[in-house]
């Protein structure tokens, strides 16, 4: 039940010293301030370095080939080989826990520039040969048209798509890209499309992509049926790095690869990368929460000490109390009162001071543009109600002391005090 006057004691009794009840509060509210604000920058620097992973799909892998480095059946170390469409089909077959073997072959980006052309105006970008399921493995969003079909790969279209900035270098503002012809290293396509990324690590790079039919690319750059590289995704429910070492091994087998040779075949695991980025972060925001916890523990401290100096100050009240009727428990919740009260107040306007902090940051990033790492400081409603919980029991604790204390004095003893 309510009671004014008990709140009016303990409100008289805080602020009776009242810059002694300030620097006491501030231990809490700076605790708790730097609590929030470490987790949220963790949490902005975890969204800057997992943005670098793109849209891709994170169950994913990349494999490409490279130079034997062991002589193997007849065969000189050294050599050089490619991979093929049949062996995507063997991994297919082999593997069926594989949810997606996408081949691709590429020209421009590491592979040297290439030359595209729309009428007086021309461009260096980069060409990607894919299949369909490739936009399921990276998700774009298609601004006009469509993405590449089945029914282009079997019928070798000459059809692409374009990213936003491939439009914007080749073609006039508003003008529409669909229906035309574009150019590359001699050869004229039909853009049927146009995309942009989705949220992706490298924004600038897939804008300036043009993506058409794997076997379309294959006959217009004479590449037949070689294969760049692959990426590949396995099943949700299936680690796609406990398949590797199945992968790698199949590949070995098909080319005549030595079963030891690990550098024959070249291999960029996503999924466990991304694994181990996610537990670096773990550990971090233990680190949070353990510094925050040990700067907010301090101002504990400082609380249930003041608490034993206002009880050791109210001795004499104490006992006219206790004499009058009061029971044990009631000085006790007064005391808890008190010191619960202080904590949460300090506390609230600890996570209310690091929330404003967290949207300058914020307000600052999107003025300014993005930085390198760094993205969406922010922490989850889980935490606001972790730190509430941690006040509320801090508070309890800080005065439980100094509570106990108050109740163990007899009543006479405290009467004779001066």
């Amino acid at each position: 039940m309510f009671n004014r006057d008990r709140w009016d004691e303990i409100l008289q009794a805080l602020t009776a010293n009242k810059f002694r009840t300030f620097l006491t509060a501030f231990g809490v509210f700076w605790g708790i301030t730097i609590l929030v604000l470490l987790l949220a920058l963790t949490n902005g620097l975890k969204n800057g370095v997992t943005a670098d992973f793109g849209n891709f799909a994170t169950n994913s892998m990349f494999m490409w080939t490279q130079g034997t480095t062991k002589a193997y059946k007849g065969l000189p170390k050294g050599r050089r080989f490619n991979f093929k469409l049949e062996d995507v089909e063997t991994l297919k077959r082999e593997l069926p826990q594989l949810k997606y073997v996408s081949p691709r072959n590429q020209l421009g980006g590491f592979n040297g520039g290439n030359n595209v052309i729309r009428g007086t105006k021309s461009g260096a970008f980069s060409i990607y040969g894919d299949y369909p399921e490739f936009i399921k493995q990276q998700p774009m969003d298609i601004i006009q048209g469509r993405f590449i079909s089945y029914s282009d790969i079997n019928s070798k279209r000459k059809v692409c798509v374009l990213g936003v900035d491939v439009v914007k270098a080749l073609y006039d503002k508003g003008e529409d890209a669909l229906g035309t012809y574009i150019k590359v290293n001699g050869v004229n396509f039909l853009v049927v499309g146009t995309f942009k990324a989705a949220n992706s690590g490298d924004q600038e790079e897939d804008a300036n992509t043009i993506f058409m039919p794997f076997t379309t690319f294959g006959q217009a750059f004479n590449r037949g049926d070689r294969v760049g590289w692959m990426a590949i995704t396995s099943n949700d429910d299936v680690s796609v790095t406990s398949l590797k070492p199945k992968i790698l091994e199949l590949m070995r087998a098909s080319h005549k690869v030595h079963p030891e040779d690990e550098r024959a075949i070249g291999n960029f695991d996503l999924s466990e990368a991304f694994n181990r980025v996610n537990g670096l972060f773990t550990i971090l925001s233990f680190v949070g929460y353990f510094v925050g916890a040990l700067v907010l523990m301090s101002g504990i401290i400082g609380i249930s000490n003041i608490m034993l100096i206002v009880v050791k100050e109210r001795t004499k009240e104490i006992g006219v109390r206790r004499a009058l009727g009061a029971s044990p428990w009631t000085i006790k919740s007064q005391v808890l009162q008190e010191s619960l009260l202080l904590t949460i107040i300090s506390g609230m306007v600890g996570i209310s001071f690091a929330a404003g902090v967290i949207w300058v940051l914020n307000y600052i990033l999107d003025m300014n543009g993005p930085v390198e790492n760094f993205a969406n400081p922010s922490v989850s409603m889980t935490v606001i109600l972790v730190a509430l919980l941690i006040l509320v029991i801090s508070g309890l604790l800080a005065g439980l002391i100094p509570a106990n204390s108050a109740t163990k004095m007899k009543p006479v003893d405290a009467l004779r005090i001066e």
